[in-house]
């Protein structure tokens, strides 16, 4: 009997060797909630991909230490875009082969335009968390699956046109990129305005060209307003801020959240940059009061020690993947594309010191929206 007992144990072993040998994941490995992002880390001379993916790696750490999901340990990766549609269709597909259960944050119009067209969400089976930009032409239909945590580049627009007329301003120029989110982003301008009665909107599309928005920048110094608009993806905002100061626009600027400090100062010059006030989706990442600040502090200086500072970007990767992971701990039963994207529906309003998120009627969650001003050190002050 004895040495039954130990062929069977050999047998064991020799299959456990051979299912290593193929390549068989254990069961552990076998376990892992796997979750991506895909996102220009190249192509795009701007941080926010790499930002954003530091925030999310930050939370993972912090919630694969304290247990996971259920024991389940999240995987996270992310692949590169280079900023291309084509390059957005090819790392989806690549993506796919790691079957993950969702995909956070994809970056862009142009690849948000091609995920859209091509059906990407239909043909495949995963929740996606977040996108940027939050054009209303993305969000209205919309997709049952895509899931927005930041507030809209409409409620951004429209939080700029209030306070612009709070500070007395009734003839706003806009200087708009010819892109998905400037077209949509004039018409939720003018809609605004004409909602507010009393302030004159006068828009100039503009191509991502230097002498083009030089020449838009000398057609808004005529205009003579009292305050200007530039709404694009971020290297543009930012020459535009640029060329207008250039043009002699001295009336306050107004920016949407994706244009960064650092590289609005770097493109404008501190100089330019000062004054100019760009809108806030998230909590000031470097406060110090709220709860949800102090716990976001923590994963990153756990994650990024060397960091001293910290981004809107870096909030908004950390908090996408918490709000995913408060869905995943949600379901009841198998954890699917399907069960958890009908969890954070069904999971009411989170409320993150003020911070509210809600997918109960509809899949943009988020209506927070707050304004911050550039100082002359290039920071922002709220």
């Amino acid at each position: 009997m004895h040495t039954h007992r130990l062929l069977a144990r050999s047998g064991s072993v020799l299959l456990v060797g051979l299912a290593l040998l193929l390549g068989l994941a254990p069961a552990a490995r076998a376990q892992d909630i796997v979750i991506g992002q895909i996102g220009p880390f190249t192509g795009l001379p701007a941080p926010d991909a790499h930002q954003i993916n530091h925030g999310a790696k930050a939370y993972f750490a912090q919630l694969n230490k304290a247990g996971g999901i259920n024991g389940r340990k999240v995987v996270f990766f992310e692949l590169d875009d280079t900023y291309k549609p084509d390059g957005y269709v090819a790392a989806f597909e690549q993506a796919m082969q790691r079957k993950p259960l969702a995909l956070l944050s994809p970056v862009g119009s142009v690849a948000l335009q091609r995920m859209f067209a091509d059906k990407l969400l239909d043909k495949h089976d995963l929740v996606m968390m977040n996108a940027v930009p939050g054009a209303e032409s993305f969000r209205n239909p919309g997709h049952p699956r895509l899931f927005h945590v930041r507030a809209g580049d409409k409620q951004q627009i429209e939080k700029i046109v209030n306070h612009a007329r709070t500070l007395g301003i009734v003839k706003l120029a806009v200087m708009h990129q010819d892109i998905p989110m400037g077209v949509s982003g004039i018409k939720v301008v003018t809609d605004e305005a004409v909602r507010l009665t009393g302030m004159e909107v006068q828009g100039v599309a503009s191509a991502f060209k230097p002498e083009d928005q030089a020449r838009v920048a000398a057609e808004i110094f005529k205009l003579n307003p009292q305050g200007v608009l530039v709404i694009g993806a971020p290297p543009f905002t930012a020459n535009g801020v640029a060329a207008l100061r250039k043009a002699g626009v001295m009336q306050p600027v107004f920016v949407l959240d994706y244009t960064a400090p650092g590289m609005l100062a770097k493109v404008a010059t501190l100089e330019l940059a000062r004054g100019v006030g760009i809108a806030q989706v998230y909590p000031n990442p470097n406060g110090k009061t709220k709860g949800v600040v102090r716990d976001f502090r923590l994963a990153m200086k756990a994650a990024y020690p060397d960091l001293e500072s910290y981004a809107a970007f870096h909030m908004e990767g950390y908090l996408s993947a918490r709000i995913l992971a408060e869905g995943l701990k949600r379901v009841r039963g198998e954890i699917t594309p399907a069960a958890l994207a009908k969890s954070l529906q069904s999971m009411g309003e989170l409320d993150f010191d003020g911070y509210r998120i809600d997918f109960s009627k509809g899949n943009a969650g988020s209506r927070f929206v707050d304004i911050a001003v550039m100082d002359q050190e290039g920071r922002l002050r709220y």
